[in-house]
Parts: C-alpha cells; sequence; structure tokens
C-alpha cells in the first residue's frame, strides 16, 4: 500500500493543477549566438506576463529582428542594449562569460552554451562573476554557491527587475489564489492531521497512520518513499 503522493496528483493533469490555457505571453530565450559579430537593439516595450515573476522587454534589432527578454532593474524604453562577444558591458546586453569583467552583476544565465539562458531568472535576482581561469569562470548564485562554468556561456548584465513586489501585502486569499494559478502553483497547502479522514492517511486527528507505512517493492517511483519492502513496522512487542 503506498502513500497519498501530491506529486502524483499533480502530475495527472487536472483543471485543479493546470494553469489556463494562452496565459503566458511570452517565451524569454536568447537567439542564436552571434559569434563575433557585436548586433545593437532597442528597448521599444515592456510587457507583464503573468507567468514570469519579473517584467519582459521588447527589443527591436538594427535588422529589425524582435526577441523578448527579462528586463534588468533600471533600464527604460529606448535604452539600447549590444549582444556579442564584442559588445559592450551595457545594462541589459547579453555576453559570454569570457566577455564580462570580475565583479559584475549578471541574469539569465545559460547551463549549456545556446541554451537561452535558465538561471537567475526570477524578480529581483542576481549572480556575481568572481573570476576567470582559462576556459572556464567561477559564478557566485543567488544561493552564494559558487559554479564553474564554459566562458561560452551567455548571460545578461544586470540584476532582475521587479526585486520589491514581495514587500507589498496581497491583502486578500483569492488574489494569491489566482496569481498561484497563473503559474501552475500548488495553493493553499494543508497539514494532513487537518484532514478528513477519507482525505488524507493523518486525517482525523488521530496523530497516527492507520495503516503501515510500507511501501511494496513493485511500487512506482512516485510512491517508492518512507519503509520499502521492510520485514517488519511498528513497535517490538514486549515479553
Amino acid at each position: 500500500m503506498g502513500k497519498m503522493i501530491r506529486v502524483q496528483r499533480r502530475g495527472k493533469g487536472s483543471h485543479s493543477f493546470t494553469n489556463p490555457p494562452n496565459t503566458y505571453k511570452a517565451e524569454v530565450a536568447f537567439g542564436k549566438p552571434v559569434g563575433e559579430n557585436k548586433q545593437v537593439g532597442e528597448v521599444i516595450e515592456f510587457i507583464d506576463d503573468p507567468g514570469h515573476s519579473a517584467p519582459l522587454m521588447r527589443i527591436k534589432y538594427d535588422d529589425l529582428r524582435e526577441n523578448i527578454l527579462i528586463a534588468p532593474e533600471g533600464i527604460k524604453i529606448g535604452d539600447r542594449i549590444q549582444e556579442g562577444r564584442n559588445a559592450d558591458v551595457l545594462l541589459g546586453s547579453i555576453l559570454p562569460l569570457g566577455s564580462i569583467p570580475d565583479g559584475m552583476l549578471i541574469y539569465n544565465i545559460e547551463v549549456t552554451p545556446g541554451d537561452g539562458g535558465r538561471m537567475a531568472r526570477a524578480s529581483g535576482s542576481y549572480a556575481t562573476v568572481l573570476a576567470h581561469s582559462g576556459e572556464k569562470v567561477s559564478v557566485m548564485m543567488p544561493s552564494k554557491k559558487t559554479l564553474y562554468m564554459s566562458s561560452e556561456c551567455r548571460a545578461e548584465i544586470g540584476a532582475v527587475a521587479g526585486g520589491g513586489k514581495e514587500a507589498q501585502p496581497i491583502l486578500k486569499a483569492g488574489k494569491h489564489h489566482y496569481m498561484m494559478h497563473a503559474v501552475n502553483g500548488y495553493w493553499p497547502g494543508h497539514r494532513g492531521v487537518k484532514s478528513n479522514p477519507v482525505d488524507h492517511p493523518f486525517g482525523g486527528k488521530q496523530h497516527h497512520k492507520g495503516f503501515s507505512s510500507m511501501v511494496s517493492r513493485n511500487a512506482p517511483p512516485g510512491a517508492k518513499v518512507g519503509h520499502i519492502a521492510a520485514r517488519r513496522v511498528g513497535r517490538r512487542k514486549r515479553g
């Protein structure tokens, strides 16, 4: 007998755990690497996307190509950014880590060269370039952990905008509901002991499960938690 795994319920894909269709406005990613060339673009619009915690910006390049990126703190409409290995270090510009000087704040960092940016993308977050060593660059992430990354991985200059959004109180539970529903988040969370016996193994204020916590060896991977194929469970009887 397995346990009630909330992750399995979410993975099923019911309406309770999926965001409304056509909610997200844009997918944020870098374009193809431009190599030694330097491309210049201008910020023409800001986008409020419920699927992202930070505001987005629409960039129009000199070759009439457009792209949507995460906006850094302090940028405004009309500012120009650059992209490429020889680009200037400007707010919002896209450069490989090997071309970014030590001590610079960066965000939207690629894990592998060409993946479009995956790390340090939440509102208010940023990483710091610590040092360069050959083909590797040490970067201190928002968690204060240091990673050694390829110098070909690209990143944007600055810190992600919208860092103070959590300082404003939400005030209403309904607003919080729609905020979490837009990003496919599980809310509200509750304790199992507060549930009814039919809804949760811990329900009914019994302060214990009421059944064995042993899981079959043949259970699916999501249910293999706790005592897996144990010889016995529970307290030993005296005497």
